[in-house]
């Protein structure tokens, strides 16, 4: 990647580019082993790679998954991505916007939230 792109970001975009290729396992290393996730504010939803690892297995495996990046900012360790996600919902296929917050220490994701927009 250019030398202009933190390392945060990077760390980032690996882990967006492993969601969209359903690697689980590139997808995990992008986490630290005791990372943690949240539904902002403070909504504690997986935390360790075994939850992290069910919680992920059972997104990828939705047919027609895919996150697009609308906007990335950058403050530090802090990497903040508004996407839209296609999902495969009970109800049927469509898309939800996603504010996502991630908290990067040590080329690893330590903590991340999500703002979850309404289903289209």
């Amino acid at each position: 990647m250019a030398d202009d792109i933190s390392l945060p970001e990077q760390v980032v975009q690996r882990q967006l580019d492993a969601y969209n290729a359903r690697d689980l396992e590139a997808l995990l290393a992008a986490y630290a082993q005791d990372a943690q996730l949240f539904e902002h504010p403070s909504t504690l939803v997986a935390s360790g790679t075994t939850q992290l690892r069910e919680r992920f297995a059972a997104r990828l495996g939705e047919p027609n998954l895919h996150a697009q990046l609308l906007r990335r900012t950058v403050m530090g360790r802090t990497v903040i991505d508004h996407e839209r996600v296609t999902r495969t919902f009970p109800e049927g296929p469509g898309t939800i916007e996603l504010i996502m917050i991630y908290e990067v220490t040590d080329d690893r994701i330590t903590r991340a939230w999500s703002i979850v927009g309404p289903k289209t």
